[in-house]
C-alpha cells in the first residue's frame, strides 16, 4: 500500500512537471514579447542598413583617391569605394555581414593602412 501511494506520488509530480514545461514552450512560441523584439530589430535594418565596411580614409579628395589605389595595389581582388560626404571624402573597402568579419581583415590591412575602422552600412 505504502508502496503505492509513493508510485502515484512520484508519477504525478511527473506528469504536473511535464505539463508545466510543455505549456512555458508553447507560451514562449507566442509570446508579445519576442514579437516585438523582431519587429525592433526589423525597424532598425530597415532604418540603419545592416553589415559592415572598413574605412581606410577619412579626408580630401585627391588623398582619398591615393588611398583607394593603393588599397587596389595592395589587395587586389578586393571591393572599394569612395564615398563623397560634405567636405569630407572617405575610402570604405569589402562588404562584412558582421563587424566580426570585419575586424578580422582589419587585422590584414592594418600593417599597411593605419587608423582604420569598421563602420556600418547605411540603406
Amino acid at each position: 500500500m505504502m508502496k503505492n501511494k509513493l508510485f502515484l506520488t512520484i508519477i504525478t509530480m511527473v506528469f504536473c512537471t511535464s505539463v508545466t514545461s510543455i505549456s512555458a514552450q508553447n507560451g514562449t512560441k507566442s509570446s508579445t514579447q519576442i514579437k516585438e523584439l523582431i519587429a525592433k530589430k526589423r525597424a532598425y535594418n530597415k532604418k540603419n542598413g545592416f553589415g559592415y565596411r572598413i574605412q581606410l580614409y577619412n579626408g580630401n579628395e585627391n588623398n582619398a583617391r591615393k588611398y583607394q589605389a593603393l588599397f587596389s595595389v595592395e589587395f587586389p581582388g578586393n571591393y572599394s569605394k569612395l564615398v563623397y560626404n560634405a567636405p569630407e571624402w572617405k575610402v570604405h573597402v569589402g562588404n562584412y555581414k558582421t563587424k566580426l568579419e570585419a575586424d578580422k581583415d582589419i587585422i590584414l590591412f592594418k600593417d599597411k593602412f593605419s587608423g582604420i575602422i569598421a563602420v556600418p552600412m547605411g540603406k
